[in-house]
């Protein structure tokens, strides 16, 4: 059985108590199944001790935490115990030689760009006018097999979700408005649900990196920076018009947030707890969608999806099987 995500809503106190994990405030006390779940995501004031961090360590759980505003803070990343030096060997190479690490940052960008064709292609079907955007789309996809440079290539990326954020407003019904992608801060409230879901599915591709021999830290669309586990943002790209594109839309369209979930401050435009709640919500039974995979003959769900990725950029790493990245086939 495929373990789960475990989500705190509310500020409190994580601690240890024998073999057992407790979350405790001045409302609630409450156990966390720590045999069924690999990631807990705190979202509220948290605090923990060494105890805790030294047990979840053991059972390789992560945590990721968000601050009051609901921004990404940072991760507790337990020490690796699946650890390969022959490979961390070989994803340096691919990165430090430039036609190897250009192969794979063209295949991931094609596989987002694919991805962003076949989601609009879904509303376009349900008369949505969005097939300009497809075309340019489409445009930018041809552009990537010329490209030299990473920089050139992340142009592209920028370019092809700048066109895609301009069929937004023809998707979403009127309930709220969107003229253009804004960060840190997000102006709006789709703005706050693109941020606020893209910092979850980052996480959640970390948490599954973990999983892999992978270094999270070497990647090769986006550069590898001090404090941030690029090859996460990577991996992230293509499963973003699936997981982060799809749920915003759908919570949108069919009226399941609304106004009074966000306010507004200094900070921007922010989900408030009853509106992180839905979008929580939203969000995992996304991840537990499942469909059946053409290799594998079994449904897997979206997120196993995300670990089987990492498992064929090892395949590609070690000369094993070329890679191709993940392109949504149903």
């Amino acid at each position: 059985m495929q373990k789960q995500s475990f989500y705190i809503n509310k500020s409190g106190t994580l601690k240890r108590k024998d073999n057992t994990i407790w979350f405790e405030n001045e409302n609630q006390k409450k156990t966390i199944p720590i045999n069924n779940i690999d990631t807990i995501f705190c979202m509220g004031e948290t605090s923990v001790n060494t105890k805790l961090l030294n047990y979840l360590s053991q059972q390789g759980i992560i945590i990721h935490f968000f601050n009051y505003y609901g921004f990404y803070s940072g991760s507790f990343y337990p020490k690796e115990t699946l650890v390969s030096g022959s490979l961390l060997v070989n994803q340096t190479k691919h990165y430090i030689e430039n036609n190897k690490r250009l192969f794979i940052a063209k295949e991931i960008l094609r596989g987002t760009i694919e991805n962003l064709i076949r989601l609009l292609e879904h509303y376009r079907k349900h008369s949505k006018e969005v097939k300009e955007t497809q075309k340019k789309l489409k445009e930018c996809s041809i552009k990537i097999e010329d490209v030299s440079s990473i920089p050139l290539l992340m142009n592209i990326e920028g370019i092809a979700w700048k066109e895609y954020y301009t069929a937004l407003p023809e998707i979403l019904n009127k309930s709220f408005s969107f003229e253009k992608r804004s960060k840190r801060p997000p102006e709006n409230e789709v703005n706050c649900l693109i941020s606020f879901l893209n910092s979850m599915l980052y996480t959640t591709v970390l948490s599954e990196i973990y999983h892999t021999q992978l270094n999270p830290t070497i990647s090769y669309l986006h550069e590898p920076f001090e404090r941030r586990f690029s090859l996460a943002l990577d991996l992230s790209e293509m499963f973003k018009p699936l997981i982060v594109q799809r749920a915003l839309l759908k919570l949108i369209n069919k009226k399941e947030i609304k106004a009074h979930h966000f306010r507004k401050d200094l900070k921007g435009c922010l989900l408030n707890e009853n509106g992180r709640k839905i979008v929580l919500k939203e969000f995992d039974s996304r991840l537990k969608t499942t469909v059946k995979h053409p290799t594998l003959k079994r449904q897997v769900s979206y997120k196993r999806l995300v670990r089987l990725e990492g498992y064929k950029l090892i395949k590609h790493l070690i000369g094993e099987k070329k890679y191709e990245a993940f392109s949504v086939w149903w």
